[in-house]
């Protein structure tokens, strides 16, 4: 048995998909670090309350970071290296969706259940970084 050999628009469709990927984490990582001092009292929030220090600082350098992400995400020469530090980002942060999560308590309502919800669909996030650092 052969495999199928791609041909040239599959490669070129496969090309402009994993484009519009990083488009979409660049765009994704930059406006999530612009609403931290947007709206820097919500994520203040939920910063995990065993973390040491000033919780107005961790907001400040994670809206930093994914700021920075995205940017060399959407750079051509740094892409692969935006793509790594987006995901540590999402993955260092993670923590405060886990808290928002827990301060929400049980769900009673839509809203309560898309904190929930938010928790196992950072995980499709992960793995788009992690792809795109290829």
């Amino acid at each position: 048995l052969a495999l199928p050999v791609p041909s040239r628009a599959s490669a070129e469709e496969a090309r402009e998909a994993i484009a519009a990927s990083r488009t979409r984490l660049a765009v994704f990582m930059i406006g999530a670090g612009v609403t931290h001092s947007v709206a820097p009292s919500f994520y203040t929030r939920i910063v995990p309350k065993w973390m040491p220090g000033d919780p107005g600082l961790h907001v400040v350098w994670s809206g930093l970071a994914e700021i920075l992400a995205g940017t060399l995400v959407a750079v051509p020469k740094t892409r692969r290296a935006g793509a790594w530090l987006s995901l540590l980002v999402l993955v260092v942060v993670y923590p405060a969706n886990i808290q928002m999560a827990i301060d929400a308590g049980r769900p009673k309502d839509l809203e309560g259940l898309a904190v929930w919800a938010r928790l196992p669909m950072q995980i499709p996030m992960w793995r788009l970084a992690f792809r795109l650092t290829r």
